[in-house]
């Protein structure tokens, strides 16, 4: 906000803005606050203070509007009573056009706040006769400013001052004396004029004695009418020279500046959930990052309400708030379509966490859906806003006014650090991966939703385009909704091809087929084997058990042979000794 808005935009004290002002620098041109929304933003605080300002427009432009709004902001927000003198239209005329705004001016002029005087100038009844001069409206009007001590002042309009004049000298003489009045009397004021041929105003001249010229227009486009403001002149203050949309409704005036925010916002790095677990995890596990852009593209059908459903209540489920702004769906349609994929949005509504906001496109201008949104957040301070879907807002107006719409939209909500997310239709048969209005580089994060089309079947797939600031899955998922909710299901990646829906499930069964015959040849080839083992252990065994038997046979034919020949050699010795023979015996035992 600009220095001079966040000054005395919610200053209700006189002195205190009487004593900030004395703090400015001697030289610098003071300022007058008009508390009309974004006015003060685009002129550097305000109008020129104690000088004149002229508004001119044609006719219906607001031009009478502003000049009351001007007093009465300035009479309940400042404190400055302010006189406005009428030459069109009575004060209960002008009493009951600003009513339906919510402004007694009964009650105002009743507490000298404010001080309404007609003068009625009828052109048939003035002649031009001698000398003509405006002494009589400057003693009518300074005793109006004198008895409230008024400090602002509307004239309203100016031409019917000099309506039956036609010596220009006259009427330039005379408009430079009320200007120079004005600046003496030190009233800050506004003179409203009408739009002339190839000129400001019908004389040509007031915008030259002028210090600040405001011009008003409005202009009718594609059957879609818009009001536009520009600062044409400002002495002694930078300005800029741009058409700014403003709007009348039942607030007042709302000018919208086109770059009221700069890039220089401050960033977030936490992270929220968008609903779905698997998307999660597509997006590094953690979600979106709040305070970011998202978008969602695809043709219809794929589920982007969906999608944005579910993150409506991820957001609600965590006590936040959630707008919800749909120009396509009445709310309870939106509601009773959740149901059918096990998303149950109602309790949220009753809780206050979720409000939806249902108009068509056409409904208003760009403009005023843009101030609608702007006093929507002020007063429902939602952390997260969706809109579906974005790409019909052109129809409000042209396509680059729809992309300003959208610049400005997403540079307020990234100030206020509030999550965004627009869903875009993508028509059948044109590009992919591209958005109508050309915003897709101002989104954070970019999820595409398409239908991949294979066997006769439609199957909706999704996947990230791009997602700042974080690590994401490249991977495609098959994307289904389910009386369960919403599945994303790992698509079957084939040699040259995609697989999805029957035709992933039909491939995935012949695997599983494929799987279970070879884990059945596997358990046959390991029951052949064990069997094996059995055999040759048998077997095995059989040979130990021969062996053993060999082995006892030869030991004992061991034990016989030793036996033997133990027997022998006692029976040598026997018939040795019967035979009574000295011999000696061998180391073989023979008897020599």
């Amino acid at each position: 906000m600009n220095s001079w808005t966040s000054l005395f935009s919610k200053s209700g004290d006189g002195m205190n803005k009487i004593n900030m002002i004395k703090t400015l620098h001697k030289n610098q041109l003071l300022k007058c606050p008009t508390g009309i929304q974004g006015l003060d933003e685009i002129t550097g605080g305000g109008l020129p203070l104690s000088r004149p300002t002229l508004v001119c427009g044609m006719a219906g432009c607001g031009k009478t509007l502003m000049g009351m709004e001007f007093l009465i902001r300035g009479a309940l927000q400042y404190s400055e009573p302010g006189v406005f003198m009428a030459f069109e239209e009575t004060a209960e005329e002008l009493t009951q056009n600003v009513a339906s705004l919510g402004w007694d001016l009964e009650q105002l002029t009743a507490e000298e706040k404010i001080s309404i005087d007609y003068v009625h100038i009828d052109p048939n009844e003035i002649e031009e006769a001698g000398e003509y001069n405006l002494e009589a409206l400057f003693i009518r009007l300074g005793c109006e400013i004198d008895t409230i001590n008024a400090k602002r002042v509307v004239l309203d309009t100016i031409e019917v001052l000099f309506a039956g004049l036609s010596n220009t000298a006259i009427v330039r003489s005379e408009l430079r004396r009320l200007f120079r009045w004005l600046k003496i009397k030190g009233v800050t004021a506004i003179i409203t004029g009408e739009k002339g041929d190839n000129t400001l105003t019908r004389h040509g001249l007031e915008e030259y004695v002028s210090d600040c010229v405001i011009r008003l227009d409005q202009r009718i486009q594609d059957e879609i009418s818009t009001r536009r403001l520009q600062i044409v002149k400002y002495r002694g203050s930078s300005h800029s020279s741009n058409e700014y949309p403003f709007l009348i409704d039942d607030r007042g005036i709302s000018v919208l500046p086109i770059t009221s925010v700069g890039l220089d916002h401050e960033v977030c790095t936490e992270r929220i959930s968008t609903g779905i677990k698997r998307l999660d995890t597509m997006l590094g596990g953690e979600g979106y990052i709040r305070g970011s852009s998202i978008l969602m593209t695809g043709t219809a059908g794929t589920g982007k309400s969906t999608l944005a459903a579910y993150f409506a209540g991820a957001t609600c489920s965590r006590g936040e708030r959630c707008l919800y702004l749909a120009f396509e769906e009445a709310p309870q349609q939106i509601l009773r379509n959740m149901r059918s994929v096990s998303l149950d949005l109602e309790p949220f509504v009753k809780q206050g966490l979720l409000q939806f906001r249902a108009t068509r496109p056409t409904t208003y201008s760009l403009e005023m859906h843009l101030v609608q949104i702007h006093r929507w957040i002020n007063e429902f301070k939602p952390s997260v806003v969706i809109i579906d879907p974005m790409s019909n807002l052109h129809i409000g107006g042209t396509l680059n006014q729809a992309k300003g719409f959208l610049f400005r939209l997403i540079d307020l909500l990234k100030s206020q650090q509030i999550t965004v997310l627009f869903t875009n239709l993508t028509p059948g048969g044109s590009t992919l991966e591209h958005t109508e209005m050309g915003v897709s580089s101002l989104m954070d994060t970019w999820l595409e939703v398409r239908i991949h089309e294979s066997n006769g079947e439609r199957n909706r797939v999704l996947f990230v385009l791009k997602s700042r600031g974080m690590e994401h899955s490249n991977q495609v998922r098959e994307f289904r909704l389910t009386s369960q909710g919403i599945e994303l299901i790992d698509v079957y990646l084939g040699e040259d091809n995609v697989l999805t829906g029957t035709a992933r499930m039909i491939q995935e069964a012949k695997e599983k087929a494929a799987s279970l015959t070879r884990q059945q040849e596997f358990e046959r080839q390991r029951r052949d084997l064990e069997r094996k083992k059995t055999l040759m252990q048998s077997q095995i065994t059989a040979l130990q058990a021969q062996i053993e038997m060999e082995e006892e046979e030869l030991e004992f034919m061991i034990e016989q042979e030793e036996l033997q020949h133990s027997f022998s050699q006692q029976d040598r010795k026997t018939i040795a000794q019967l035979r009574r023979t000295d011999g000696v015996d061998r180391e073989d035992g023979e008897v020599q």
